[in-house]
Order: structure tokens, then sequence, then C-alpha cells
């Protein structure tokens, strides 16, 4: 059996073998399976980490395993307008769904109860068999960028007769702008 320790990513990368999984197997960090070729392997990753389309398993032998999306049930969203399919990214955003987002739809593994949710919404929603690469998260480990956590402790006091110290996490405050809503001073 080949063993991988280790995810690569390079699109000049070359390899004959392949790996056809779907996004549950894909978020597991211990695991076995076979390649498109028959060959078993067993991989032992990172927790955390989620293996995408175009990935590479590493082997211990040398060889290369790129990773390949099955077919799976999701449910794709379609909108007529950027602000609808926001709100629907929104609404499941907050029931902690993976969910993936492009710009013209968003696609989440099928689940009849989401489906009525979002067309509640007035959105359409397709059932179909298509690959699923949903958003890693932006505190996902692995990811290729870093953190801009900014922690500290502080104590106050809360109208009783001991103070005790509390530490707070906080994110950088950002501010959301329109994308379309700019005006430009062109002088010709």
């Amino acid at each position: 059996m080949l063993e991988a320790h280790e995810i690569v990513q390079g699109e000049s990368l070359q390899t004959s073998m392949a790996i056809e999984l779907g996004f549950d197997d894909r978020q597991k960090s211990r695991h076995k399976g076979v390649t498109q070729c028959g060959r078993d392997i067993g991989w032992f990753i990172e927790r955390g980490r989620v293996l995408k389309e175009g990935d590479f398993l590493k082997c211990t032998s040398g060889e290369l395993i790129r990773i390949v999306s099955a077919q799976e049930s999701v449910s794709t969203v379609y909108a007529k307008s950027a602000l609808d399919l926001t709100r629907a990214a929104y609404h499941l955003g907050n029931r902690h769904v993976p969910l993936q987002i492009t710009d013209t739809f968003l696609r989440y593994q099928h689940d009849h109860v989401l489906d009525e949710m979002v067309k509640g919404l007035g959105l359409g929603v397709e059932n179909e068999q298509a690959p699923f690469q949903p958003e890693a998260g932006a505190y996902a480990a692995g990811h290729s960028g870093h953190s801009h956590a900014h922690g500290h402790s502080h104590d106050h006091s809360h109208g009783h007769s001991h103070s005790h110290g509390h530490s707070h996490s906080h994110r950088e405050n950002l501010i959301l702008r329109p994308l379309n809503n700019h005006k430009h001073n062109h002088d010709h």
C-alpha cells in the first residue's frame, strides 16, 4: 500500500495516478482509498486540512497522486442579483454548512431543509450531481495566508467586590464598500 504524509501543490506537477474523492472523504486526515488505477493508498495528513481538487498526495516512495473532486449530490443556488446571492450566503453561513461560493452560484451538500429555506428567500435551487469545492474558511488549518488575530487582556469590574481578568481576541475592523458604487474623475 502507498502511504502519504504530505500535500503538495503545483500546476506543473505530473503524475499518472489520481484518486477521486467526495468532500466527506477529502476532509479526513487519516483515510484509506484506492486510486483510479487500482492502487491502495493510506494518508496521514495534518488535522483540519481538507484536500481539494488539484492537490497532490506525496507518498513516502516519492510518487504523487492527484486529487480529483468526485461528483456528488449537491444543491446549487442561482440568483438574479448579487444581493440575492449574498443574502443566501449569509443565511446558509448562519447554519455553519460548508459552502462553495462563486460569482454566479452557491453550492452545498444536498439538504432538503436548506433547499426549502433558500426557496423561501425567493431563489432557485437545483439538485444535481457535481463536484463540491467549499470554502476552506478563514481559520482553516494549513491555509496559505497568515493570521491577524490581536489578543490582549485587561481587568475590569462587574459591579462586585473583586475584579478579574478576561482575554479578548479582536479581529481588524473591515469596512465594506459596494463594488459598483464608486466614482472616477477622468481628465482627458
